[in-house]
């Protein structure tokens, strides 16, 4: 099972936000925007980070993907 993270680039879109605002706001590193980018598995504190930043679930920017 892999992960997708194409709700999370829509959101962002519908909020107006930046890839790199999302970044400064949510305390990202380079490298792990770089994963989320790739569709690789980040922490799930990541993903807590990033939605108390958009104020959404993890639902709403995430996704499993069959391989």
């Amino acid at each position: 099972m892999s992960v997708e993270y194409k709700k999370l680039w829509i959101l962002l879109i519908e909020k107006g936000m930046t890839k790199p605002q999302l970044r400064k706001e949510a305390n990202l590193s380079p490298a792990t925007l770089t994963k989320l980018n790739k569709n690789e598995y980040v922490s799930m504190e990541i993903l807590v980070r990033i939605c108390k930043t958009l104020q959404c679930n993890i639902g709403d920017i995430v996704d499993a993907a069959d391989c």
